[in-house]
């Protein structure tokens, strides 16, 4: 074997071990804090525990089935299911259009990039009571009544004054609007870091070639954002099906049927029920579920990349 060839492998073997030392702690810290804790919970979901007595009753795989003819919790997801919807769509299509605007000469952009920004650093618990403020229903007296159903009588439309988040008609599409208007911030903030890496000759170069603007953003700008996209889409997905504080904060001890999620019916089983281990079964299946959702995304996106 010629040293040239020995030292080539030498080489390659460095630079393989280097680039595994630098991944290690990453690896150490997702084993520790998700695959460890997963693996943990999913042990005593096979478990029947009130959360105080040492003694756990091993119940195998009842609780799952349990859970698939819950229709409590199958409920709850459609809940989740239709405020993901809803920010999968007015929120990320809000977000695009506006990060689309700032990214062109438009005036005061950069103030403009700052203000659409300001909702999702605020608390859920702050952005939730100033939310319940505005949507309170109360009582027609100026004192008592909602900033919403002020508005609405103060110009005559009597008739679309309701009790926005008492009401099982009105109360999920209000938290689904809310939770959008919080979250679009981030989604505009990555559209727009992902807009600016777009070359700018191939808007040029699309231009010479007759495209207009609707063709430019279907041939050049959506094609080029697709990664970005993606990535918008499973993290709007893992959050919306996930949220909870907003929630809790806004209904407060009203929180009803018609407004639970997921999370809230984990927390129930554990704190109402003081059933654990089926709080355990409800959170390794929604983790499985959000897991698929999120695969799947990313097949279908990495499909649309190859076309």
């Amino acid at each position: 074997m010629s040293n040239a060839l020995v030292k080539q492998k030498s080489s390659l073997f460095h630079d393989n071990l280097t680039s595994f030392l630098f991944i290690v702690p990453a690896v150490m810290i997702f084993s520790v804090f998700y695959i460890y804790p997963f693996c943990d919970i999913f042990k005593l979901s096979l478990h029947e525990w009130n959360g105080i007595d040492l003694q756990k009753q091993f119940v195998g795989f009842d609780n799952f089935f349990e859970l698939i003819n819950d229709n409590d919790w199958w409920g709850s997801l459609w809940h989740a299911g239709f405020i993901t919807l809803v920010a999968l769509t007015f929120q990320n299509l809000l977000a695009f259009a506006l990060a689309f605007a700032c990214d062109r000469e438009l005036k005061m952009k950069n103030f403009y990039r700052v203000v659409f920004f300001i909702p999702p650093v605020l608390s859920e618990v702050v952005v939730g009571l100033i939310w319940t403020w505005i949507l309170y229903s109360g009582t027609q007296s100026a004192e008592h009544i909602g900033l919403l159903n002020y508005f609405l009588d103060k110009i005559h439309l009597q008739h679309l004054i309701n009790n926005w988040l008492s009401n099982p008609k009105t109360a999920l599409p209000c938290i689904a609007i809310v939770h959008s208007w919080k979250g679009f911030g981030w989604g505009f903030i990555m559209f727009l870091a992902g807009l600016q890496t777009i070359d700018r000759q191939l808007y040029e170069a699309a231009k010479v070639d007759g495209a207009g603007y609707w063709g430019m953003l279907t041939n050049v700008t959506l094609p080029m954002m697709t990664p970005v996209i993606c990535v918008v889409v499973i993290l709007t997905i893992l959050g919306s099906m996930q949220a909870f504080v907003l929630i809790i904060s806004m209904m407060g001890n009203g929180l009803a049927d018609y407004t639970s999620v997921p999370v809230t019916q984990i927390l129930d089983a554990m704190v109402g029920s003081k059933r654990f281990g089926y709080a355990c079964a409800q959170g390794v299946s929604f983790g499985l579920i959000l897991i698929m959702i999120s695969f799947s995304v990313k097949i279908v996106s990495d499909k649309l990349k190859k076309i």
